[in-house]
């Protein structure tokens, strides 16, 4: 768990029914419970929004301007680089995420106090949090999502195959690309050539750099308002260095006062240790004002400099890129030189270029194909393990005599294949199937199980899979819908087992399953049907109790639904 991501709050406004809630989360398995309508899901919208999901004005609560939901998750050491390489920064080990919805629908997403897109949010999404809701089982009926599954558990020694396999598959459309580009411009060479030697020529003069046009616009800003600048910086100093007005001599002054009497409070102690912070953060900043202000130096020559060259830039890119972004014209037209030697080379070339290449697509073919082959191979160990460890799941779950099969077909590789065979991720395809006992027939997942049977599938499928996943926190949103009794138990023991190796959410309205959360909260619905400010509260002890004898008997003080769920919550203790 420690290499894991967890969430370790969430904090909701002014969504759907609740108007303000504060969760904090531990490791283990969590579960939320109360009443129909009472807003259990709406815990579960706001997690969803945080993490990238779509924004609708009508979540924000009637009557309210806007909603806001924010989450802090724990991120390990090892997955730093990961969130990193999306541009979100981690503070001290923490990710703070914050949605906005207004009642309008405008949306706004911030993550480590930096604004980011929705779609940012959904890409981090990956590394944090699955959500399984009721819907979970029709998209586990897709071949793709069964294809995904048994990839994700396959793990690194698949991801490796699959990676020289699509290194293979570009090799082979670049090559084929070449060989079409070279045809086409057969009948128009000495034209090509001409284009692409003065295009080369041009190039080489100006050395363009990615991201300098951005770089020279920054810089033309700065030599076009030095005065304004100093001007500002100059006062800013001002307002912080002055004897008599300035800020740092007023904070030196507000510290010293509570230094004086922080001893007769531990708080007044914290105020003062945070005016203490403040001042060095100040102070510090003074001598790169200084710094900044001294380079400030009107460079006319510079900015003329600056001027041509940003004009030469932008004549050269509107010349030869498509692009409507000048910044990506020019990454277009950097990549499109690195390549220029083979271009000139293929149009030099002629017919006898196109033989070459031909025989080069020949060979890279065959690597494909073998390539694909050692995929296929990879996945067929991979099902068979999947299938006997998600069937020993089942069986726990209530389903003693059904086995998941998984089966991988795949195109004759020993037949010519056509083009078509070769997808991005290989020419398998995957289908899963149930079968409800030995020597059966074999049903597909989306045929042959119930609403609830289909629920312990998945439940089956995560906890095998979440040995190896690099999620942290698995949600579930009544995926024990249609199940009861003894099953409901075995749901409940499983859910607490793959807490073991995740932290785990579940929205249930079943007293079996509620009654295995290390941690439990409950959703209270007020008189007038809406949700008050402390109405997702902590429960523990008796009252535990009389919240899982309200969901056995519908009634919190029934004597003999108390006994009933005092008897659940022992199951949790005897594992």
């Amino acid at each position: 768990m420690s290499e894991r991501t967890f969430l370790e709050e969430i904090h909701l406004k002014n969504i759907g029914v609740i108007t303000q809630a504060n969760l904090e989360f531990d490791k283990g398995l969590t579960v939320l419970t109360g009443e129909t309508g009472a807003g259990k899901t709406m815990v579960l919208t706001a997690l969803n929004l945080v993490l990238g999901g779509k924004s609708e004005s009508s979540l924000v609560r009637s009557g309210e301007e806007r909603l806001t939901a924010s989450a802090l998750f724990s991120i390990p050491k090892k997955k730093i680089s990961d969130f990193e390489m999306m541009g979100i920064e981690i503070e001290d080990g923490s990710l703070s995420i914050s949605r906005s919805v207004t009642s309008e629908g405008k949306s706004k997403a911030i993550a480590s106090g930096v604004s980011v897109t929705a779609s940012v949010l959904s890409d981090a999404s990956d590394y944090l949090v699955e959500i399984h809701g009721q819907s979970s089982g029709l998209n586990i009926a897709k071949g793709s999502k069964q294809r995904e599954l048994l990839d994700r558990y396959a793990g690194s020694s698949l991801h490796k195959v699959l990676t020289k396999y699509e290194e293979k598959l570009d090799s082979y459309h670049h090559i084929k690309s070449r060989i079409l580009d070279l045809k086409k411009s057969t009948s128009s060479r000495e034209e090509s050539l001409a284009q692409l030697k003065i295009f080369s020529e041009t190039f080489i003069k100006l050395k363009p750099s990615a991201g300098e046009l951005n770089a020279i616009d920054d810089e033309i800003s700065r030599l076009s308002s030095v005065e304004t600048l100093r001007i500002a910086v100059s006062e800013a100093m001002q307002a912080l260095e002055s004897e008599e007005s300035g800020v740092i001599s007023a904070l030196a002054t507000a510290k010293k006062s509570l230094d004086a009497v922080k001893s007769k409070d531990s708080k007044v102690e914290k105020f003062s240790e945070d005016f203490n912070e403040a001042f060095f953060v100040l102070a510090d900043i003074v001598p790169e004002l200084t710094s900044y202000l001294q380079s400030l130096e009107a460079d006319p020559e510079r900015l003329d400099y600056l001027q041509e060259r940003k004009s030469a830039l932008n004549t050269f890119i509107k010349k030869w890129s498509d692009s409507e972004s000048l910044d990506q014209g020019l990454v277009d037209l950097i990549a499109r030189h690195s390549t220029i030697s083979s271009t000139l080379e293929d149009l030099n070339g002629g017919e006898e270029r196109i033989a070459e290449l031909e025989k080069e697509l020949i060979e890279a073919k065959k690597n494909l194909v073998a390539s694909a082959r050692e995929l296929t191979v990879e996945r067929n160990k991979a099902g068979k393990e999947l299938s006997l460890k998600v069937s020993d799941e089942m069986h726990a779950l209530s389903m003693p005599h059904t086995n998941l099969v998984i089966e991988v077909n795949s195109p004759n590789y020993e037949s010519g294949l056509k083009e078509s065979d070769f997808t991005p991720s290989g020419c398998d395809s995957v289908s899963m199937f149930l079968q409800t006992h030995k020597d059966g027939a074999l049903v597909s997942l989306a045929k042959g199980a119930s609403g609830g049977e289909m629920s312990r599938v998945m439940l089956a499928l995560e906890v095998v899979l979440a040995a190896s996943n690099p999620v942290g926190t698995y949600v579930f949103d009544e995926v024990d819908a249609g199940v009861g009794g003894a099953a409901a138990i075995e749901v409940g023991r499983r859910l607490h087992a793959l807490s073991k190796n995740a932290q785990v959410i579940v929205v249930t309205h079943l007293p079996q399953v509620a009654a295995w959360g290390d941690q439990h909260y409950v959703v209270e619905k007020s008189t007038d049907g809406t949700v008050v400010s402390s109405g997702v509260t902590s429960v523990q002890g008796d009252d535990r109790i009389s919240e899982i004898a309200r969901m056995l008997a519908g009634l919190q003080d029934s004597s003999s639904a108390k006994e009933h769920a005092a008897e659940l919550l022992n199951l949790r203790l005897q594992g």
